[in-house]
C-alpha cells in the first residue's frame, strides 16, 4: 500500500514541501564578520 493510498493528506503535504524546497532558496546567517576596528573597540572595554 502506498502512502498516497494510506494517507493522501500526508502524501500531498510531503509533495508540497518537496516542491517548496526545490523552488526556493533559504539563507540562514551563521556568522557575523566585523572589521578590525570593531574588534579593537570591542576588546578595549
Amino acid at each position: 500500500m502506498s502512502l498516497a493510498t494510506a494517507d493522501p493528506q500526508i502524501a500531498e503535504l510531503i509533495r508540497l514541501e518537496s516542491q517548496r524546497q526545490q523552488s526556493t532558496l533559504e539563507l540562514i546567517a551563521s556568522e557575523n564578520h566585523v572589521s578590525a576596528a570593531v574588534l579593537e573597540a570591542a576588546g578595549s572595554v
